[in-house]
This record gives structure tokens, C-alpha cells and sequence, in this order.
């Protein structure tokens, strides 16, 4: 049953992600450690055969790779995106994003810390940080998140979608 609702979340995370990469950010650190590089679309892509991009032309190609559900190949480019131009929050919202959709968690959590050095307590960064808490179950700490970026930005449709998937998923596993 968990399995089918972190399928579910992802979808929905997919379409919120999309109309959110706003504000957020990360600093240059290793974000991809010792990942596993190859063409499978649950582990980071390896692009280095794929010619050389402008930081715009990466972010270009990470945000159709996302929408076309290519995790792998939008985790590489949204790496290629921080490498290329480490202060733009844009790469690093989109890289966190891919490595939760990979379910590569730990790597995510690193692209988060970063973030949080870079732009702050943001209501995106509490936002971003719920939802992948949210992928993995922990439905409680997903809560707390996004009552802090509700609390920075109360109007935010996004982050109202979001609590209202996390009350979904939530009534869904005591149903």
C-alpha cells in the first residue's frame, strides 16, 4: 500500500515541481558522493558524452528530462546546472527534486543542507524538505515542513496542494 502511495506522491510532486522552481539554492559541495551513474532510470545518468552546455542549456534539458519523468538524466543535468553556476537556487531545486524522485534520499538531504546555506529558512526550502520526508513516509516531520513554508507564504497554492496530499495520503493508510 505504501508503495503504490509514494507512486502516487511522486506524480503529484512531478506536476507541483513543475510550477514551482522558484527560490531555493545550494552551495558547490560533492552533492553526488559516490552515485551510481548509468542509463537506468532510477540512478544518475551519465552525461559526459553528451557534449558540453551553458548553465542555461543544462537547466534546459534537466527541466524536459523531469517532465518526461527521466529522473536519471535530470538529476545529471540539474548537477551540471549547480556545477556550472553554483549560486543559481534553480539547479539546486531541481536536483533535489530528481534525487527524491530516484528515491536517493541521502543525496537529496545533502542538496537540501546546501540549499539551506544558500537562500535560508525559505518557505520553499521547508516546502521541498516536506515533500521528499513525505516520499518517504514520514508523514509527521512532511506536516511540520509544510506548516513552515505555509507560515512564509500563507497564499501559496503549492504548499496547499501539498498539505492537502499529505491529509490524503494520511487518511489513506488509517482507512
Amino acid at each position: 500500500m505504501m508503495t503504490g502511495l509514494v507512486k502516487i506522491l511522486r506524480k503529484e510532486y512531478l506536476l507541483l515541481l513543475l510550477l514551482t522552481f522558484s527560490v531555493s539554492g545550494c552551495t558547490t559541495a560533492n552533492l553526488a558522493g559516490s552515485s551510481a551513474f548509468g542509463g537506468n532510470r532510477l540512478e544518475v545518468a551519465d552525461i559526459s558524452k553528451k557534449g558540453s552546455y551553458t548553465a542555461a542549456g543544462a537547466l534546459t534539458e534537466a527541466r524536459g528530462h523531469f517532465r518526461n519523468n527521466n529522473f536519471g538524466y535530470s538529476a545529471a543535468f540539474y548537477k551540471r546546472v549547480v556545477e556550472l553556476s553554483p549560486k543559481d537556487p534553480q539547479g539546486y531545486v531541481g536536483l533535489g527534486a530528481s534525487y527524491d524522485m530516484l528515491g536517493r534520499f541521502e543525496l537529496a538531504d545533502r542538496v537540501y543542507k546546501a540549499m539551506y546555506k544558500l537562500t535560508g529558512a525559505t518557505a520553499q526550502y521547508y516546502n521541498n524538505i516536506g515533500y521528499s520526508l513525505m516520499l518517504r513516509g514520514d508523514l509527521n516531520g512532511a506536516y511540520k515542513n509544510f506548516k513552515k513554508a505555509q507560515d512564509l507564504a500563507p497564499d501559496s497554492i503549492v504548499i496547499a496542494n501539498n498539505l492537502q496530499l499529505l491529509a490524503d495520503a494520511a487518511s489513506s493508510i488509517n482507512a
